[in-house]
């Protein structure tokens, strides 16, 4: 009996090492390989539009964006700053009923003008980028799809990123023409305001790990 015992040990345990064997090969290759590492977008990210009109300057700040930046391996922002391209994509959304001039009347037509019903978002897609080590941080051009009021346009954005307490914090900006985009400018005062068809895009974002 003893031996039957010890028989049925055996035989249950190879079972089980086969069990593990067989999980781990189901396993994409990929996954024993690439690890990914998500960056966080912090409160005090900012992104606004800066333009003019025939009577004054004006500026509308997006109060809510929404950013997913992954990195392969581990220590991405630390590597960054040594020149290293570690991170693999950028999205960045922002919903087009939260971009704000500060002046309700302005709201009003600016939404109107980026089609906020027939396009209720805007977003730009990074497809690549080059990056340059610099004495300060590293700088470098996005390249990506902007689509804005339904229509998707590909752009390339400067930019620049330092390292700020293990924090990644990321400046630039970029000019739009909105005719570009099919897109007819605000208008108020019955023609009297005209705002002008360049606008630029600035955004200052902190990421960490």
């Amino acid at each position: 009996m003893r031996n039957a015992d010890q028989i049925r040990r055996r035989a249950a345990r190879r079972t089980s090492l086969y069990a593990l064997l067989v999980a781990g090969l189901a396993v994409p290759t990929g996954a024993w390989t690439l690890f990914q590492e998500q960056l966080s977008l912090q409160p005090t990210s900012k992104l606004w539009v800066e333009g003019t009109s025939t009577v004054r300057s004006f500026s509308c700040q997006a109060s809510e964006v929404k950013a997913t930046v992954e990195a392969s391996g581990s220590n991405a922002i630390a590597r960054l700053m040594t020149g290293d391209k570690a991170v693999e994509s950028v999205n960045v959304v922002v919903p087009s009923e939260k971009l704000d001039c500060g002046n309700g009347t302005m709201n009003d037509h600016m939404r109107k003008a980026i089609k906020m019903n027939e396009a209720p978002t805007i977003a730009f897609r990074v497809t690549s980028y080059d990056l340059t080590k610099e004495a300060n941080g590293v700088a470098g051009n996005l390249t990506g799809t902007l689509s804005l009021g339904g229509e998707t346009r590909t752009i390339t954005v400067p930019a620049a990123g330092v390292m700020e307490a293990g924090a990644l914090h990321v400046t630039g900006a970029y000019q739009l023409a909105m005719s570009d985009y099919k897109l007819t400018p605000p208008s108020l005062m019955f023609g009297r305001i005209k705002v002008r068809d360049q606008v630029t895009v600035k955004f200052d974002l902190l990421l960490k790990n």
